[in-house]
């Protein structure tokens, strides 16, 4: 199973149709959700990797690396501290 690159920060640029916490845009997200959504489709996540830069880059790799090693992005687990 492909663990979905939402980082829980699920708000979409208005000039770019691409989400701040994830660089998919709408239709990308609605498609991973599908059932007949092949794992080689989301497999591209390397395409969506290529939209972010910098510090932003940096905090996706870090909140998708540790949600999938522990089934919970950074920013959720942070709330749970709250």
């Amino acid at each position: 199973m492909i663990i979905s690159p939402c980082i829980s920060i699920c708000k979409t640029d208005p000039c770019t149709g691409y989400c701040y916490g994830c660089g998919r845009n709408n239709e990308e997200k609605i498609i991973w959700k599908l059932e007949n959504t092949t794992d080689d489709w989301k497999k591209k996540i390397n395409i969506i990797k290529k939209r972010l830069t910098g510090w932003h880059l940096k905090s996706f790799e870090e909140s998708y690396t540790y949600k999938i090693k522990n089934g919970i992005s950074l920013f959720k687990k942070s709330l749970k501290h709250e």
